[in-house]
């Protein structure tokens, strides 16, 4: 079941940058990223799916329910982390989580208590006494005291030092193998690499790429580096597919994207003392799909 439709859903500020026709969904229990620089409408996109703002054309649909139609009905089940939180200053964490946990209409106390002692978050402390860091723990408590089925979080790592990042993803990771769908944005590579069972690419605001994290890894380049006994004949391996070739320190290395078995059978006629293949990390795979035309 989709849990998330987007259907070519386009927000248009006229001459600046919006989103144009994206169209993905986002299955039951998925883990799902949805990757890009600052700028290429990741932000807009999750304010256009929730209601926030309207879509120029297009449609979103959550929980198979229409999202301007049905929108509040829809965010009782959705736990949202925004890029920046934003609080009344004057206001004690307990007492905006107590507030914020009003407008759903079920004891959540137990369930902050857990959150906050998860998070190392102080409950007395005001908001204006908290550092960034403290704030955005804030949210994630906010946006997870409900136990929504669905959760959605934008940038939601700035500001949290190494340590609470890695106690949100293990929050994160509990809360999927509970049940919660998870769209999580994000323009750190390395978190959707550990998190995300599939991955959206978005570039200036139109979607570049939809695949499992398996096949985007699998469908892209090797790199190869190797270690000749004498000089190699560079023209051997003028083959399709071969770029970003170095020499230097008595070593040879390269990208490789095509049949394996066809560079392997150009290496087989080289002598060497070593050879490393490794796969590209996420950086590499990402970049792939922002070279400039």
């Amino acid at each position: 079941m989709a849990i998330i439709e987007l259907d070519r859903l386009t927000k248009s500020y006229g001459e600046a940058r919006g989103i144009t026709e994206l169209s993905f969904q986002v299955e039951e229990g998925e883990i799902f990223g949805f990757i890009g620089p600052n700028g290429a409408g990741k932000s807009t996109t999750i304010r256009t799916m929730l209601g926030l703002i309207y879509p120029t054309s297009g449609s979103a649909k959550i929980f198979g329910k229409d999202c301007i139609a049905n929108g509040p009905e829809i965010k009782r089940e959705i736990g949202y982390l925004p890029s920046e939180v934003f609080y009344y200053d004057n206001m004690r964490v307990k007492e905006l989580l107590q507030y914020s946990a009003s407008f759903y209409k079920k004891d959540c106390s137990k369930r902050i208590k857990e959150l906050a002692e998860a998070m190392e978050l102080d409950l007395s402390k005001r908001i204006d006494d908290l550092s960034l860091g403290n704030k955005k723990k804030v949210g994630i408590v906010q946006g997870l005291l409900h136990e929504p089925k669905l959760i959605i979080l934008d940038e939601p790592t700035s500001g949290l030092d190494p340590l609470m990042q890695q106690r949100f993803f293990s929050l994160l990771e509990e809360e999927n193998r509970k049940g919660a769908t998870i769209l999580f944005s994000s323009h750190i590579l390395s978190e959707v690499q550990r998190l995300c069972d599939r991955v959206a690419i978005i570039k200036e605001g139109r979607l570049m790429a939809l695949e499992k994290m398996s096949e985007l890894k699998e469908n892209t380049h090797k790199r190869f580096k190797l270690e000749p006994k004498s000089k190699i004949d560079k023209n051997v391996f003028r083959v399709d597919g071969v770029t970003e070739w170095k020499e230097g320190n008595g070593e040879v290395s390269f990208l490789f994207h095509g049949n394996i078995n066809e560079i392997m059978a150009k290496i087989a006629d080289v002598e060497l003392a070593n050879i490393w293949v490794e796969e590209p990390d996420l950086e590499e795979i990402f970049m792939h799909y922002y070279v400039k035309e």
